[in-house]
């Protein structure tokens, strides 16, 4: 049996269910990650605690990414993992805290790679 790429879980899912994806497409992120009511980074911190809270360890990485790109610090999705652990229960704690680091240090690999290929100085 073949696993999904779930760095892009939409994506994932485009084959299957297109008009799922095309309903995400043009209602999540058109409308509610638009919505001025939250900021990005806010949306991000709850996304990631719904995954975590959910189960929903699959979507986690892409969001993660997501969070970091939206200026939340990885000192506080740590802290938003602990906090969980009281809310969600440790098991979904320790599970998220080892997707987050293998999540962001494949993204440090990765960026450290494009650095590497443009010339660029890692920041």
């Amino acid at each position: 049996m073949s696993h999904p790429d779930f760095s892009s879980p939409r994506e994932a899912a485009r084959a299957f269910t297109p008009d799922l994806a095309a309903f995400v497409d043009t209602t999540l992120y058109s409308q509610i990650w638009s919505d001025p009511s939250l900021s990005p980074r806010e949306r991000s911190l709850v996304t990631v605690a719904a995954l975590i809270a959910g189960g929903h360890l699959d979507e986690l990485p892409a969001h993660l990414r997501r969070a970091v790109s939206n200026g939340v610090t990885r000192e506080q999705l740590a802290a938003a993992i602990t906090h969980l652990a009281f809310y969600a229960g440790f098991p979904a704690a320790i599970s998220a805290s080892a997707v987050a680091q293998a999540t962001l240090v494949q993204t440090d690999a990765q960026a450290s790679e494009s650095n590497r290929s443009t010339g660029e100085s890692p920041s």
